[in-house]
């Protein structure tokens, strides 16, 4: 029997992803704060170029991604608006608001992509251990006025939570 996929769960505000991994949450908690793992595991999206993941996992800290679509990718309305707000490559970046190994690490994420690129968005990851392993839960709030990334993010969120999954069988 296969285990089940991630699905997104889509609100006014937010969208929630859970996928099951099947490590302790230790291993997860590692895998979320550690830049060079960051790189490693978010730089294997297939329709993006991940050129920095920069992460200082420590409250107060700071991150930073930065990608490139691959070449004949289409991100649709997304790449509408990073083409309006006059940006080329796809820049996100915030603080770490909460910490707390291994269940929980909490930041705020500000992206050039969106409609208001200065808006501050919130991306909580809670890990609960299970028989199995983990539960991850993601949760991207505060997207109310950010209508088309926030249906964009129901399955991008998927895809991230994919992408974790897969690095940890590994």
């Amino acid at each position: 029997m296969t285990a089940p996929k991630a699905k997104a769960v889509t609100h006014d505000d937010s969208v929630v992803v859970e996928i099951e991994i099947a490590v302790p949450p230790e291993r997860v908690f590692q895998a979320l704060t550690d830049q060079q793992q960051l790189f490693d595991w978010w730089g294997s999206e297939p329709t993006t170029i991940l050129t920095e993941f920069a992460m200082d996992a420590r409250k107060g800290g700071r991150y930073r991604y930065s990608c490139k679509p691959k070449p004949g990718t289409n991100f649709g309305e997304i790449a509408e608006q990073l083409t309006h707000n006059r940006f080329n490559t796809y820049d996100c970046h915030g603080e770490i608001l909460e910490v707390d190994p291994p269940r929980l690490v909490v930041w705020s994420w500000i992206a050039n992509w969106h409609r208001d690129p200065e808006l501050a968005t919130t991306v909580r990851w809670e890990l609960t251990p299970t028989k199995a392993g983990t539960l991850v839960r993601v949760t991207h709030s505060g997207l109310a006025s950010e209508p088309a990334c926030r249906k964009d993010y129901g399955s991008g969120w998927v895809g991230v939570v994919q992408l974790l999954k897969d690095f940890l069988k590994g």
